[in-house]
């Protein structure tokens, strides 16, 4: 029989768990079928699971099935969890993803869908549910295409029409079918290689489709291939009944019991006491374990989640990972390094379980996904070590970044010690984490060292010099260091590789990072202008609404600083009738930097722990040098003396909407303004205080070109106001527009009319009125101003980049927004742009040359 490993995977309440028992009872693996609300289920078996209806951890159930031996890994659900769903990929063969019919492809599925890519794990899909009301396989299918993959699909066609979807998924494909030869192989390695992804349709509660489901998979899938070198993958920590657990794929040879494991971390020599196979909570004993099993090990302390054992590599760095942070409430009377000790049990469990140890409070901090992941913590911790301990109120991890290229050094060198160490820091791609590398010649340090600057690089969690918060999207290469023929000892380059990297984040210019929200809301659609509102006011940004009978669907990106708690605020508003949904998007530039850094009030140079400083040697003793004056005292040369340009960082055009503020585009002028000057001259500024620039000519040996005419314009100069971005943007109107967004936009028009008065400019503000099925674009004058309410499906941005394009053409055009995006496409149009605070400036200042001629003239 062949040996297959098979995830479920699915978002919450899509009946995963049920189409887990309905594959088990059909295989006759369990003869009575169990359901998650009678709570007798096979593979949901920890208490918290069966009271709340929702898989917690991942579990395994073995079963046959014709010609096919099947390991089945049931995986949570919820997005709390899916750091666990995460692991559970690196050993999987082939997923099924469940697909609810009434509710079809939702934001967390696609999370899912990702990182079924990632893993590159082929994948069968079931949707469920189908006999319910609402349930329509056509949508569903066409979510499936546009949502997922338009390589998604259906297997219940008829023969022919089956091959020619099937050839239509790749090119290979398509040539076996025009030549006739397409075979049933063909569709087997074509699914095996992600170019095919099967669906089927039935209903597991009641057993529809089962059977078709279950002989698709033993039809279309097949063995891989194995080495007979040991290697296996670690992809889970568990405990029974005291006994950890060591959960492992074997991936190559064969594992037996009193084995040594092969691996660099195995320095006790540990052996394999006993091979174990769950299916639910029994378990059997095995003598050895062959390539393809997934068991479980006891015996064995030094493993973690993700660890290759044998010829295995080591797993790269998750895709999901927590973005709030507790603090441990300790019962009275217990001591905090117990449930720390404890803590770090749970830790090794679950590697996304971050344990912190507060030194400056004397405080327990753990990192999670969710409230519901901290409800199972408490209840997991007080079974497990009778403990009853409570948190504190999340808040949100930050992290940091850099944003150019950068030389870290680091000098150690007490008496009889020594060590120098040269780090090159490049900004990365975000969500790209750190990165180390090494390109250093053996000549100028050895091989042996430069192994040990890596591992000292890896061993630590590097953090910022805004907020001390972890830093990552960079990366941090090793291009030069220095040892002592006599005098350096190991730990002398881990103090030297700290410090340089810590001296490189001090001389960079930092940028503090927070986590963001992919979200889905589901609202009545008298609420959508109001959901509009909050969402602008949250700081995030969103698509124009789909329009879906009764109900509107926003979909948008915002920080989750400020959306965490918006779900119950939804139900409050719509009457329990709205839904969120929410997945993590990344992280991107925090939009309150200013308030967090102030709030954090961290100061790097006075973390002793994480100093910046290095120490040198004069006259038989040490010396700390700051690290602004570190530069000045190296003993080798700066990295940066080639050319700036092999280390300087490259943008794309992709990048532009990575620009969130005033600087960030400040920035990406300054790369235009040296690619014009690389053309037509250096340009020198006559005057700090206006935007005037003169010209220096090259010479005839640079190529001069003809300098470029400043445009002429004809007619008035036109002033588009993105109207809703202004009154957000304001504080004075931002708080009208909390009791009444009417008076807002009232009182920014009056603001305009006086604006408009003073100087002479045409003004055109414009209001979203999209949101408002079958209107029409409404434009009006108000005194002197142009007022335009957008139509169905038209944003303001929509309108002002179409009339930015028109009328810049002939006229000067400002615009005023502080979309970024919205002003490098401005920009493109050739208009000049102008933040919305930047123009709050300029009424200001208008207002009081106003009242200078009011009163001159009394």
């Amino acid at each position: 029989m062949k040996k297959i490993v098979v995830g479920i995977l699915a978002h919450v309440d899509s009946g995963k768990t049920i189409l887990s028992e309905a594959m088990l009872y059909h295989s006759g693996a369990i003869s009575k079928l169990g359901r998650v609300d009678s709570k007798n289920s096979f593979l949901d078996t920890f208490s918290l699971e069966r009271s709340r209806g929702i898989t917690i951890f991942s579990k395994q159930a073995l079963l046959k099935y014709k010609e096919t031996d099947i390991t089945l890994i049931d995986t949570p659900g919820h997005v709390d969890f899916s750091a666990e769903t995460e692991r559970t990929l690196q050993v999987l063969d082939y997923a099924i993803l469940v697909i609810s019919a009434t509710d079809g492809v939702q934001s967390h599925t696609q999370t899912l869908w990702k990182l079924l890519a990632k893993y590159k794990v082929p994948c069968f899909i079931f949707v469920n549910k189908t006999d319910l009301d609402g349930a329509d396989k056509d949508v569903v299918l066409y979510q499936l295409k546009s949502k997922l993959s338009d390589s998604c699909v259906d297997f219940t066609l008829p023969d022919d029409e089956l091959n020619e979807n099937i050839a239509l998924c790749d090119d290979v494909l398509l040539e076996k079918y025009e030549e006739d030869s397409l075979g049933k192989q063909d569709v087997i390695s074509a699914i095996k290689n992600r170019k095919v992804f099967p669906c089927m349709f039935g209903s597991a509660l009641k057993l529809d489709g089962v059977d078709a489901f279950m002989d698709l998979i033993n039809d279309y899938t097949e063995q891989p291939q194995y080495g007979s070198d040991f290697g296996a993958k670690v992809y889970k920590i568990s405990e029974d009944k005291g006994q950890r657990l060591t959960m492992m794929k074997i991936t190559g040879g064969t594992l037996k019991v009193k084995e040594i494991l092969k691996s660099e971390k195995n320095i006790n020599s540990e052996k394999v006491n006993q091979i174990r196979l769950y299916s639910g909570e029994k378990f059997t004993a095995v003598d050895e374990a062959t390539a393809g099993t997934v068991c479980s090990v006891t015996g064995i302390t030094f493993t973690n989640s993700g660890d290759g054992l044998g010829v295995e590599d080591n797993s790269s760095i998750p895709m999901l990972t927590p973005v709030l942070t507790y603090t441990v409430n300790v019962p009275d009377g217990t001591d905090a390094h117990t449930v720390l000790s404890d803590m770090r049990i749970l830790e090794a469990e679950d590697p996304q379980l971050k344990v912190e140890w507060n030194e400056r409070y004397s405080e327990i901090h753990v990192k999670l996904m969710g409230d519901i992941q901290l409800e199972v913590l408490q209840t997991l911790f007080a079974d497990r070590f009778g403990i009853n301990i409570s948190f504190g109120k999340g808040s949100i991890i930050y992290k940091e970044t850099i944003e150019e290229a950068v030389e870290g050094v680091g000098h150690f060198e007490p008496l009889r010690h020594y060590a120098e160490v040269h780090l090159l820091l490049k900004p990365g791609k975000r969500g790209s984490g750190l990165v180390f590398k090494t390109d250093c010649k053996e000549d100028v340090l050895d091989k042996n060292w430069q192994r040990l600057i890596l591992t000292h690089l890896y061993e630590k969690t590097h953090i910022g010099v805004l907020t001390g918060s972890p830093i990552t999207d960079m990366e941090i290469i090793l291009k030069s260091g220095k040892a002592h023929p006599k005098h350096t000892e190991g730990g002398d380059f881990r103090q030297a590789t700290y410090r340089a990297v810590r001296q490189g984040l001090r001389s960079a210019k930092s940028i503090l990072l927070e986590p963001y929200y992919d979200f889905v809301l589901e609202i009545p659609n008298e609420n959508v202008g109001r959901a509009m509102s909050d969402i602008q006011l949250m700081h995030g940004t969103f698509n124009p609404p789909e329009l879906d009978g009764e109900m509107s669907v926003l979909t948008g990106s915002a920080p989750v600083s400020a959306m965490c708690d918006y779900a119950g605020t939804v139900r409050q508003y719509t009457r329990g009738v709205g839904k969120l949904s929410c997945t993590l998007k990344g992280y991107e530039p925090c939009h309150n930097a200013e308030e967090v850094i102030a709030e954090f009030d961290y100061n790097p140079d006075s973390d002793t722990d994480n100093t910046c400083d290095s120490v040198f040697c004069s006259k038989g003793a040490g010396y700390n040098v700051k690290w602004d004056e570190v530069k000045s005292h190296m003993h080798l040369p700066s990295i940066l003396s080639t050319p700036k340009s092999e280390y300087a960082p490259t943008r794309s055009a992709g990048r532009m909407s990575n620009y969130a503020d005033k600087n960030d585009l400040f920035a990406l002028d300054k790369e235009l303004m040296e690619i014009f000057e690389q053309t037509y001259g250096k340009i020198k500024h006559k005057n700090p205080n206006n935007c005037h620039f003169t010209f220096t000519e090259k010479t005839e040996k640079q190529n001069p070109k003809k300098m470029p005419k400043a445009p002429k314009y004809e007619g008035p100069e036109y002033l588009l106001v993105d109207g809703y971005n202004v009154i957000f943007s304001w504080d004075n109107l931002k708080k009208l527009a909390d009791s009444s967004i009417d008076g807002a936009r009232n009182a920014l028009i009056n603001i305009l009319c006086n604006y408009q008065g003073y100087k002479r400019c045409e003004v055109i503000v414009v209001f979203d009125a999209y949101k408002v099925k079958g209107n029409h674009r409404e434009i009006e004058k108000v005194n002197n101003i142009t007022v335009v309410y957008t139509k169905e499906a038209e944003t303001a941005d929509m309108y002002i980049e179409k009339a930015s394009l028109d009328l810049a053409k002939k006229h000067k055009v400002r615009v005023v927004t502080s979309d970024a995006l919205e002003q490098v496409i401005i920009l493109g149009n050739g208009a000049l742009r102008v933040s919305s605070c930047e123009f709050q400036g300029e009424v200001k200042s208008a207002e009081e040359n106003i009242r200078t001629i009011i009163e001159n003239n009394h």
